[in-house]
């Protein structure tokens, strides 16, 4: 196992990535430019967390954080998009944004400090 996938914060960001795709899968014929933004902020959020595990420098690492918590906040504004695009269930969204919300704790509390891996 490599050491970004022991992290709660990665596991998370995975579900919020699986989340997005069938949400980002659902989005009504005429909004794809909605959808393909869903799914590379999605993707973003493991992938620079997984990045930020393999820097060794402090300020390099909270820079990864600090980008995967931008485009989890990103989903989160997606998914209000979502929520209000005609034909959608806004439920499913707001069930999302949960794992957004958990994502983002974790990421803040990630890029604060100095911490060995």
């Amino acid at each position: 196992m490599l050491d970004y996938e022991k992290l709660d914060a990665y596991q998370v960001s995975l579900d919020l990535l699986s989340e997005a795709l069938v949400i980002a899968s659902q989005v009504p014929r005429g909004y794809g430019p909605v959808s393909d933004q869903l799914r590379r902020a999605a993707l973003s959020v493991p992938l620079n967390i997984a990045e930020g595990v393999g820097r060794h420098d402090f300020k390099d690492r909270r820079r990864c954080f600090t980008i995967a918590r931008g485009s989890a906040m990103e989903c989160g504004a997606l998914f209000d998009v979502f929520a209000r695009l005609p034909d959608t269930r806004p439920e499913r969204a707001q069930s999302a944004k949960q794992l957004v919300r958990r994502v983002v704790a974790m990421l803040t509390r990630m890029g604060a400090a100095p911490t060995e891996t």
